[in-house]
């Protein structure tokens, strides 16, 4: 048998191996022999133990199970299931990437997992939701980001938003923003790239799925601000934009504890007032959104300082009135 029709059939092995077996279901020489035999390879028992040495040699982790006859399968894998378990379901659930792109995400997921192991966790991914995005060129604005990012040039785009009919349209009349890009990061179900914006002359950040026709400029990126941590930026604001950042205290029930960790991370500056209260100090941008994540416990979180952040909570409940 020729040199090419040998890497042929051993490659045959390595597939049916990596996509039909685990510790759990493993092949036996009789069923490699007959897999083979379908794909026109006529071998003996000889040749396919001479095989599957090499491979192992190589470095191939292929188990050989002792017994009459003996069995094979597929040991350790980059992944295990509930690792990947866990980016299905990141990716089910993540909305800013559109439905058709979640579907193909999850097919070459599941692709890393034995033929078995396949079918365990086609049991359990969740149902692709219709929140989806419908940007169809994320790839293309990710791909066009991380490598303004990494060339430290600034990027020009606009920016979408809905009108009342639902139709998307460009915001402020088609407006291009200018963005000297940091870094992208994920948070509530979004993508955003978080830079320097030279309209505003601060660090902002842009939902990538709003985004429109990325480009990169020749200008050179403004660099980041001294002492600027992207960490403790995205902690500081997390979905809060837009608003005056300071430090508001707020009284909470000691049943909330875990919405203000989860919030704000577990070193927040908290003081126990008495057995079922306590005080948070926290740094946010002062906006409807933070108002809105206040209101949603039903008076179990209350904003008793500064003066100003009261004030204007009270003017946003009224108004909604």
């Amino acid at each position: 048998m020729d040199t090419s029709s040998t890497k042929k059939r051993m490659l045959l092995i390595l597939e049916l191996l990596y996509k039909t077996t685990d510790e759990s279901h493993p092949v036996s020489t009789v069923e490699i022999m007959d897999y083979l035999a379908g794909k026109g390879f006529q071998i003996d028992r000889k040749t396919l133990r001479s095989d599957l040495r090499l491979l192992i040699s190589m470095g191939y982790d292929i188990v050989v199970v002792k017994s009459s006859p003996n069995k094979y399968f597929w040991g350790e894998r980059t992944f295990e299931i509930p690792e990947l378990k866990m980016l299905l379901d990141a990716v089910s659930s993540a909305r800013f990437i559109s439905e058709t792109k979640s579907k193909r995400l999850t097919k070459k997921i599941m692709s890393l997992a034995g033929m078995q192991q396949r079918e365990q966790l086609k049991r359990h991914v969740r149902a692709i939701g219709k929140t989806k995005a419908d940007n169809k060129g994320l790839y293309y604005i990710i791909d066009t980001i991380t490598e303004a990012i990494n060339r430290k040039k600034k990027i020009s785009f606009q920016y979408t938003e809905y009108n009342g009919r639902k139709e998307k349209i460009l915001r402020n009349d088609g407006e291009v923003y200018i963005l000297s890009p940091y870094v992208l990061y994920w948070n509530e179900d979004y993508y955003y790239v978080l830079g320097y914006s030279d309209k505003r002359e601060t660090v902002t950040a842009f939902r990538i799925d709003r985004m429109k026709t990325p480009k990169i400029m020749e200008e050179d990126a403004v660099p980041k601000p001294e002492g600027f941590d992207v960490s403790a930026y995205s902690n500081k604001v997390f979905q809060m934009f837009g608003g005056e950042e300071t430090t508001v205290e707020l009284e909470c029930d000691t049943s909330l504890m875990k919405y203000v960790i989860d919030r704000f991370g577990i070193d927040v500056e908290t003081e126990e007032l008495s057995e079922d209260k306590f005080l948070a100090k926290v740094p946010v941008d002062l906006s409807p959104t933070f108002y809105g994540w206040v209101f949603q416990f039903g008076g179990g979180i209350r904003i008793i300082g500064p003066e100003e952040a009261v004030g204007a909570y009270k003017e946003m409940v009224d108004k909604a009135r």
